[in-house]
């Protein structure tokens, strides 16, 4: 594996008496689609809130394009190449399809308030690059069909493929998924596979997916980080997850105790 592009090392996070991350470490390589696995309470969320500047860690260290972003907060972590969608989606309701993907784009911007009043070359020139990029998210996610539409008018499953090309309008290195099947119906289920794959093959970038899907969460990533209490318990191709005696046993339920949602 070449070396990593997000690089976590010994995150530890403790609410009270409670151990959320204990000690746990992961690598993610340029171009790599990365899945977390683990039953509720694993503490999957907590650590994407950590990589993402959400949540300070009690220990850990955090290195993105071998730059540490331990101390950077959430929106300087996007700028350093950092993107993230999360469970509960967040878009403008009173703006277009188009429009979403355009706001989405304001740290692209290098022209000020001044340029856009008087309409100067450098304001142009960012308006043209930022339709641009938008019109490449329109055909990446399939949103072509609801450019002109409004979020409301949306089924729930176009709203988080809108929420997703806005994320990846920052231009991420490192992309985040939190659940992104959750709550869409079976035929975007059933899309969203191909689509992440078409996401990393056209624009570079690694993702990190945690996702209750298990087929669609093995049947995408390259490697496997399995959590349980806290705690890394297995790493591997998906095929050495589905055979861990570990993975089995969380899941079968063997083990599971009391633990704090994550």
């Amino acid at each position: 594996m070449s070396a990593p592009l997000l690089e976590v090392r010994d995150l530890t996070v403790r609410f009270g008496g409670i151990t959320a991350l204990d000690h746990v470490s992961i690598d993610v390589a340029p171009g790599e689609i990365v899945g977390l696995l683990g039953p509720n309470g694993a503490g999957k969320t907590t650590l994407f809130n950590v990589i993402s500047g959400f949540q300070k860690p009690d220990e850990g260290r955090i290195t993105l394009r071998g730059r540490d972003i331990q101390h950077l907060l959430p929106y300087e972590r996007v700028a350093a190449g950092l993107g993230r969608t999360f469970q509960h989606v967040r878009l403008f309701a009173n703006l277009t399809v188009r429009e979403n993907l355009l706001v989405a784009q304001h740290r692209h911007l290098s022209s000020g308030s001044l340029s856009a009043m008087l309409r100067l070359r450098a304001w142009r020139r960012d308006e043209e690059e930022a339709l641009a990029r938008a019109e490449r998210m329109l055909d990446l996610i399939d949103l072509r069909a609801w450019e002109a539409a409004y979020p409301q008018a949306l089924s729930y499953g176009t709203t988080r493929f809108l929420e997703l090309a806005s994320v990846l309008s920052l231009n991420p290195k490192v992309l985040l998924l939190d659940e992104p099947a959750s709550g869409i119906q079976q035929k975007e289920v059933e899309a969203l596979g191909p689509m992440l794959r078409r996401i990393r093959d056209d624009t570079g970038c690694s993702i990190v997916l945690i996702e209750h899907d298990m087929s669609l969460l093995l049947s995408l990533s390259d490697r496997v980080y399995a959590l349980d209490f806290g705690r890394v318990i297995a790493e591997g191709s998906p095929a050495e997850i589905t055979q861990d005696p570990q993975v089995l046993s969380s899941y079968l339920g063997r083990t599971r105790r009391a633990h704090a949602s994550a």
